[in-house]
């Protein structure tokens, strides 16, 4: 499949980030967060490998693997026998991926996601294993398209960025911080996050909840890479705002939050936004009535973006992210497992399908916090090991089931 010319659009990875960070967290109503005095999200110093997965997790989860443990030793062999691991993966780069909706067309899409989940299943086999050759295979990869790519264009261009640009920095953090090889282009593939992902995601989008979710995922992985303190601090106010009209709580009052921006500024147009639901009851989603799986890609963005956040040093599982993470694990897992679905919810039927997205905010809120959460519990002890669901998520089973640290 030949690259496509397609439109360019000129990109000033500064400009985007001009906004200060005081500024968007005033614009944001962020100034005052609950465990903190200060008004920005990011940390004096940023803690490394620090996106999603913590050095203290993948050694509690290599020292799992090696004493053949369950659920992590079927995890990892699961993960070993998959396409991402394998040492004999070609990767296919191009300067310009071109996605329309439903990736559709599909210039590079499917091929860059792909080889950015598989450089992070290297990362993860290289550190289970200290078999260099993973680590190898992981920045052959990466390499691959820090030499080549150029842009992302078309409709999904920025759902794209965010999906590939959420699993691309997993990876580059446990490489460049625990291979004890070289990496020599290193500095190549930070440039092309900060000149070709970070501007196609950090202002943000008015589509579904999801998509501005899973880019401010990939926003604040990269800014933790790069160590771009402005960036992640946008990225991260942006975050707020989004998860609070993503998930409905009922002291949120008759009618969910919005994103400003959005101009969702009567109940007509809400509920429209909202799938045509028009009850709102706490851990409902703005996506629950359009189906389960996009639903499941937003709860998973906020799981990660949470994580990322506690290893940084500000946790906010104890904030309204916390609160709003957990009902809406409730919510949409309870009617996963096969609860009757009333009429008042989405017409009285619901498309399942949730995803393998469960094991981060479950072991967060469950295992570190105490919370009971007996349909979670239930869904990703049924779902184990919990495998990638091909775009943004992979082998959380793995990396955090049942993680104390």
């Amino acid at each position: 499949m030949q690259d496509i010319p397609a439109r360019r659009r000129r990109k000033s990875p500064r400009s985007a980030l001009a906004l200060t960070a005081a500024a968007t967290v005033l614009s944001a109503g962020l100034l005052s967060w609950p465990g903190t005095q200060r008004a920005e999200a990011a940390p004096a110093a940023f803690v490394h490998p620090g996106v999603t997965v913590s050095r203290a997790q993948l050694d509690f989860a290599r020292d799992k693997v090696l004493a053949g443990a369950q659920p992590w030793k079927s995890a990892y062999d699961q993960m070993m026998a998959s396409t991402y691991a394998s040492l004999s993966r070609t990767p296919k780069p191009r300067a310009v991926v071109e996605c329309g909706s439903y990736s559709n067309p599909n210039y590079g899409c499917t091929d860059e996601r792909e080889d950015a989940i598989a450089a992070y299943t290297d990362a993860l086999a290289w550190y289970i294993t200290r078999d260099e050759r993973y680590a190898k295979k992981a920045i052959e990869l990466m390499d691959a398209w820090s030499a080549v790519l150029q842009d992302h264009t078309n409709s999904n261009a920025p759902l794209q960025t965010g999906w590939a640009g959420s699993s691309w920095p997993k990876a580059a953090e446990i490489i460049k911080h625990t291979y004890t090889g070289t990496w020599a282009n290193s500095g190549r593939f930070a440039t092309m996050l900060r000149n070709v992902y970070l501007p196609e995601i950090i202002n943000g989008s008015n589509s579904n909840g999801n998509w501005e979710l899973s880019m401010m995922e990939a926003a604040v992985g990269i800014s933790v890479f790069l160590e771009d303190k402005a960036s992640y601090d946008k990225a991260m106010a942006r975050f707020r705002t989004r998860t609070a009209a993503y998930v409905y709580l009922a002291s949120d009052g008759d009618l969910p939050k919005t994103v400003p921006s959005q101009n969702l500024n009567t109940r007509e147009k809400i509920v429209s936004y909202w799938q045509g639901q028009s009850t709102f009851v706490t851990g409902l989603t703005q996506e629950t009535c359009r189906d389960f799986t996009h639903t499941g890609y937003g709860i998973s963005a906020i799981s990660h973006v949470a994580e990322t956040s506690r290893i940084q040093g500000q946790d906010l599982y104890g904030t309204d992210v916390g609160e709003r993470l957990r009902q809406a694990l409730g919510f949409q897992a309870k009617y996963e497992l096969g609860t009757a679905v009333p009429s008042w919810l989405c017409g009285g039927v619901v498309k399942r399908g949730l995803g393998p997205v469960t094991e981060v905010g479950y072991n967060a809120l469950h295992n570190r916090l105490g919370i009971a959460m007996t349909n979670t519990q239930a869904l990703t002890e049924q779902n184990r090991p919990a495998g990638s669901n091909n775009l943004f998520v992979a082998w959380e089973t793995l990396t955090h089931g049942d993680n104390p640290n």
